[in-house]
């Protein structure tokens, strides 16, 4: 049995995917990013070999590549390739019928559109700021004391929602910090706070051509109130995938080295 590995090094987290002959995932992992890449790509995958009795180390892997943040950093990968066409790709063999991401990063957030192979038809990059980025979720959820699970719950209850008007990471930190003093509800701010990211979202998939449907991918994937947020501005259906959304680039990457080394 040949295995093949995919390794997405993030700014915030590596992931790495272990694929068999037939496409089937075998191993994951997730693993918090250390400050040099090299290190995160090792420890993602010596996570997800543990849990594989055939195979022990990154030579016995047939074909591996490396994608993200950190590719050009995987010490044992055969090639690497960007994270858009590897988000692309992992979304389109867990679900092909979805054609649009919202790819929200640790540092960018990203507009995919999918071709009908797996391929990119267009995208738009937003990475001139932090706001409205796995980074940015991150500072509201110290703003808010609070863990950043429990931050992405809070605004689900919310009746009514107060709008965040700066546009930066460090001024609607502060501003939100004002509006907690102030005694305001928090579930609320965190609501504005939803809101405005979703908005930002909303150019990304315009660009990508999302038309009916779209799907998220990265870690803030599983964040449910931007969820919710997303699909009351941009008036379409947010999918929901069967994998984990924060492996959509590593399992992309993995499927491209099966392909390769297929063939």
């Amino acid at each position: 049995m040949k295995y093949f590995g995919g390794c997405d090094v993030g700014s915030t987290y590596a992931k790495c995917v272990i694929l068999n002959e037939e496409g089937k995932m075998v191993a994951d992992s997730t693993v918090r990013s250390k400050i040099n890449p090299v290190k995160s790509a090792e420890l993602a995958l010596e996570e997800a070999l543990s849990k594989i009795d055939d195979i022990k180390s990154a030579e016995e892997l047939s074909y591996l590549i490396g994608t993200g943040y950190g590719r050009n950093k995987v010490p044992f990968a055969d090639e690497n390739i960007s994270e858009i066409s590897c988000h692309a790709m992992g979304v389109h063999v867990t679900n092909p019928d979805v054609k649009a991401i919202i790819d929200i990063g640790g540092q960018d957030v990203k507009g995919i559109a999918i071709d009908t192979d797996g391929t990119v038809k267009n995208f738009a990059m937003n990475d001139k700021c932090a706001a409205g980025t796995g980074r940015f979720f991150e500072a509201m959820a110290n703003a808010f004391e609070m863990t950043l699970p429990e931050f992405c719950q809070l605004s689900l209850q919310a009746k009514n929602t107060i709008p965040i008007t700066a546009q930066c990471t460090v001024f609607a930190e502060s501003e939100v910090i004002s509006l907690v003093g102030e005694g305001k509800p928090m579930d609320e701010i965190a609501a504005g706070i939803q809101l405005a990211v979703a908005k930002r979202c909303f150019v990304m998939a315009k660009k990508a051509g999302a038309t009916d449907s779209i799907t998220l991918t990265g870690g803030c994937a599983k964040n449910a109130g931007l969820k919710k947020a997303i699909e009351k501005v941009l008036k379409i259906k947010v999918v929901d995938l069967d994998i984990d959304p924060q492996l959509m680039g590593a399992l992309g990457a993995a499927e491209y080295a099966r392909q390769k080394g297929m063939a």
